[in-house]
């Protein structure tokens, strides 16, 4: 039964809502997947606090207007479901490249960050972003580096002075 026009309005204001708060958006044919492995690929997004949404394209289009991802309005072709990474940017290439992976009916076709058309290739690169409690370890222990380094060597002079003074006494008990 095809949409009504107040649905189809309600589709794409959802749609537009939910891409301008995500940080990536990726496309990916899911042609021929079954109804239990879609139901499996929506549960590890939920759990990645990704969005998962299967949209006709015309709508997709109008949904992108407006938004970072409308770099991906030429390419929208096929039966298309679109992840929408709305915690990091990793997420969603995480949950897809490791379901894509293990089932080879699911084949990413579009990826969008910043407002840049990127080619398929770089899920991989993309789904190796740090998430932001990694990106918040790392950064710390770059800040924590040189006040380590500092209070090492600081340390350093008084245990050296420590270790002369006792070879000369071993010295001259010796």
């Amino acid at each position: 039964m095809p949409l009504t026009l107040q649905q189809k309005q309600a589709v794409v204001s959802e749609v537009t809502e939910v891409a301008a708060q995500a940080h990536s958006v990726i496309a990916a044919e899911y042609q021929g997947l079954t109804v239990g492995e879609m139901t499996d690929l929506r549960v590890k997004a939920r759990e990645s606090n990704v969005t998962l949404r299967v949209v006709k394209n015309t709508l997709a289009k109008r949904a992108f207007e407006g938004t970072d991802y409308d770099c991906m309005n030429d390419a929208l072709q096929g039966q298309m479901v679109y992840a929408f990474s709305m915690e990091e940017p990793g997420g969603a290439a995480r949950v897809l490249k490791e379901y894509a992976d293990s089932n080879k009916k699911l084949v990413v076709k579009l990826i969008a960050f910043g407002g840049e058309l990127l080619d398929p290739s770089e899920i991989k690169r993309l789904a190796s972003l740090p998430t932001y409690d990694q990106a918040i370890s790392l950064l710390m222990a770059v800040m924590k580096a040189p006040v380590e380094k500092l209070a090492r060597t600081m340390n350093e002079v008084p245990g050296k002075l420590t270790r002369t003074v006792a070879a000369i006494r071993d010295q001259k008990q010796a």
